[in-house]
């Protein structure tokens, strides 16, 4: 990779890694469902000037659902409910565990014993952090954090349908199909006027934050991300994503100073090393196409 590309990779992950740090502050004054509507409805902004992408509504709005709404709406439950947010930064990216899963069981796509290997350290890790659960985080809560790596695994194997389309297109138009719902939602849960008065009386501190969230995190940062998956292979690009969860955990600890006890830490560790075996193997050649659309995945977080 060029210089200027390593940058811009490393420019991402950091992106990423931040934007929980980001999601939290503004969830200190916002419902999950408002957060997450009006972080949707900044990187949608560009479809007032680009057209719908040739692709079926039905895949629109199916792809919307999983890899956007279900994602990060149970990303912001989770946090806004006391799961920390470098934990939040790590389950997130177990979502390469899922997507392996759900490739198998859908398209029967065998794992290769190393892919299986890192499934397994993953899982392990996941365990780990089970064990964790209670203490400063309810049960509930981290059950609806699962929830995220979940619907992103099964959002990744529905952009497979998308084959041809235009990245930046795309996710504007996921954005717009995710933020509508949204808004819906934080009415009927919160009431129209809690959500009057949240919109009216954002700090610019929170307004920051959606703004850094939508604009750099969601919509430039996924547009970077695909333009390095175009240019160089999957392999080259996605290992990059592994310093997302490292970035959001240090951030955090500065942040806010969390701190992990050593099951956690230990369970935490042992998820990223599970999923760099899944993520830097050498696959067959008969699986290089489908490399690279997991490369499109966009192995993120935030």
């Amino acid at each position: 990779m060029k210089p200027a590309d390593i940058l811009i990779a490393l420019m991402v992950a950091i992106t990423w890694g931040l934007a929980f740090v980001a999601s939290r502050i503004a969830l200190d004054e916002l419902s999950p469902e408002l957060m997450t509507a009006l972080r949707f409805a900044i990187a949608a902004v560009p479809c007032l000037f680009i057209r719908k992408p040739k692709i079926a509504w039905s895949l629109l709005i199916a792809i919307s659902c999983t890899l956007f709404l279900g994602q990060f709406l149970s990303q912001a439950y989770g946090i806004a409910h006391g799961v920390p947010v470098g934990l939040t930064s790590v389950v997130v990216q177990s979502q390469a565990l899922f997507t392996i899963g759900f490739a198998a069981l859908a398209f029967g796509e065998r794992p290769t014993p190393m892919q299986t290997l890192g499934v397994a350290i993953a899982a392990l890790g996941l365990l780990m952090i089970c064990g964790t659960i209670g203490y400063d985080f309810s049960v509930g809560a981290f059950a609806v954090l699962l929830i995220s790596p979940i619907s992103f695994a099964i959002g990744n194997l529905l952009l497979r349908g998308a084959r041809g389309v235009p990245m930046f297109e795309l996710f504007a138009w996921l954005c717009l199909v995710s933020a509508l719902p949204l808004f819906v939602l934080a009415l009927v849960t919160n009431g129209p006027a809690p959500t009057w008065v949240s919109l009216t009386h954002m700090s610019l501190t929170a307004g920051l934050c959606l703004l850094a969230l939508g604009a750099v995190s969601t919509s430039i940062a996924y547009w970077l991300w695909g333009r390095l998956l175009r240019d160089y292979p999957a392999a080259q690009v996605v290992p990059f994503a592994l310093l997302v969860p490292f970035v959001g955990s240090a951030a955090s600890s500065i942040v806010f100073g969390e701190r992990f006890g050593p099951l956690r830490l230990a369970g935490m560790l042992t998820v990223i090393v599970g999923i760099a075996v899944m993520v830097l193997v050498r696959r067959p050649k008969a699986l290089s196409g489908n490399k690279a659309l997991s490369g499109k995945s966009l192995e993120k977080t935030a």
